[in-house]
């Protein structure tokens, strides 16, 4: 006598989803031969107990899980241009701040006396500036006038040589004139004087916006908006350019950054749906993928990939360690079946054990595509409703083909869901 017996593995359990947890495999057959009885006994048909799942029709997405670090959405770590102490405050840490408000004020009785002193020099060169201008244009039409006069006499010269009346010394001494007088018109012309007095003014310019800027440099004011998460000095103490006066985080929104492998990180693109989760927290977080980078990181040679996510409440804190799950792939209307179903074969091959309207086992060949956690997609050999063996697919699968095409199958419920009370239908 032969007796076959396959157990199931104490306090196993399975999804609500899927049938699972082989209740009983029992196969027991006996034969009996005798040596002068012409009469033989056909092997008695083995009984399993199984449990089955369905093969769904349903959407199946292939996903890339990696390890990410949290960042803001924007930063700024304001660094004064100037050095002094700190006057005051106006935001605390924690406080939430928006573009262009005035976070601190640092001493500035310095600058505003240069001020003073820089407005009195830009109003001299302002005034010599246009007492230049005056000059120029009185210069330039008295030159012109006398060039006018030079020209008339010289003309006049000439005239009165060619009838006798004047020597030829007078036509020269009136050219000598008219020479003088052209070259001091275009003196007066050019406005030396004149370009001096802009120079002078642009150079007071210059300075009273360079005292400005310092004077503004003066006034901290937050770049965006967000909250004051650094404000490492006290009132009093000197600011300086070799570090931040105050840090403002926008964390309205996080960006994960994650390094992944090459050949997942291919599958990726702008856009992507995703999902940020704080390890020992419930709940997780939509966001897309906001970068792909189009080069390596060249320490690790993997590919760093940005997820954008809202952040209600603003619960997840920069610089915290998150894990991302990207939906690199989506395909609708697949094929699906627990995972558990799927034999793979020494060769490689994968198969599964399907049951027909009767009960009766089938070995199947199916190809596999997507694997999402406990389902696989089939991509060839299955169609949607069909029955697949779940737990004790194995032992089936184990069978010779004439034992197996008269296995009794057993279909058990599955465990740990009670049964409907028929008052509640």
């Amino acid at each position: 006598m032969r007796i076959s017996i396959l157990q199931m593995n104490p306090g196993q359990t399975l999804g609500s989803r899927w049938a699972g947890g082989l209740l009983g495999v029992a196969l027991a057959a006996t034969f009996v031969s005798s040596g002068c009885s012409k009469v033989d006994v056909a092997e008695a048909a083995p009984t399993v107990t199984v449990q089955v799942g369905a093969a769904e029709n349903e959407t199946i997405e292939r996903k890339v899980i990696a390890e990410a670090t949290l960042y803001p959405l924007e930063q700024a770590a304001i660094i004064p241009k100037i050095n002094a102490p700190v006057k005051k405050f106006y935001a605390e840490k924690g406080s939430k701040v928006h573009a262009g408000q005035l976070l601190a004020e640092l001493e500035n009785q310095d600058l505003l006396a240069a001020q003073m002193e820089n407005e009195g020099a830009y109003t001299q060169a302002e005034a010599g500036y246009e007492q230049a201008v005056q000059k120029a244009q009185s210069d330039l039409k008295l030159s012109k006038e006398t060039l006018d006069a030079a020209q008339k006499l010289y003309e006049a010269r000439q005239s009165l040589y060619k009838q006798g009346a004047a020597s030829s010394k007078d036509v020269d001494d009136a050219n000598v004139a008219l020479i003088q007088a052209r070259n001091a018109y275009e003196a007066s012309q050019k406005q030396l004087d004149l370009k001096v007095a802009e120079g002078q003014l642009a150079a007071a310019k210059g300075h009273r916006a360079s005292v400005e800027a310092n004077l503004n440099y003066s006034k901290i004011v937050s770049p965006i908006d967000g909250v004051v998460t650094d404000r490492p000095l006290y009132p009093g103490e000197m600011a300086s350019s070799s570090g931040p006066l105050i840090t403002v985080m926008n964390l309205s929104q996080i960006v994960a950054r994650a390094h992944i492998d090459q050949p997942e990180a291919a599958q990726l693109k702008v856009g992507d749906a995703a999902t940020v989760s704080v390890p020992g927290q419930p709940g997780a977080f939509k966001g897309k993928v906001s970068l792909v980078s189009p080069a390596l990181d060249p320490n690790s040679t993997t590919v760093e990939v940005w997820v954008q996510a809202a952040n209600p409440g603003e619960r997840l804190k920069p610089g915290s360690n998150v894990q991302l799950q990207i939906v690199a792939q989506a395909v609708p209307h697949a094929i699906v079946i627990p995972a558990e179903a799927l034999l793979t074969g020494s060769d490689g091959s994968t198969s599964v054990i399907t049951l027909d309207t009767d009960n009766k086992p089938h070995k199947k060949k199916v190809k596999v595509g997507i694997r999402d956690a406990g389902d696989v997609q089939v991509t060839e050999g299955l169609q949607g409703g069909e029955r697949v063996v779940t737990v004790g697919a194995f032992a089936l699968s184990q069978e010779d083909d004439p034992i197996l095409a008269k296995t009794n199958i057993q279909v058990a419920a599955p465990p740990n869901i009670p049964e409907e009370d028929d008052e509640d239908q």
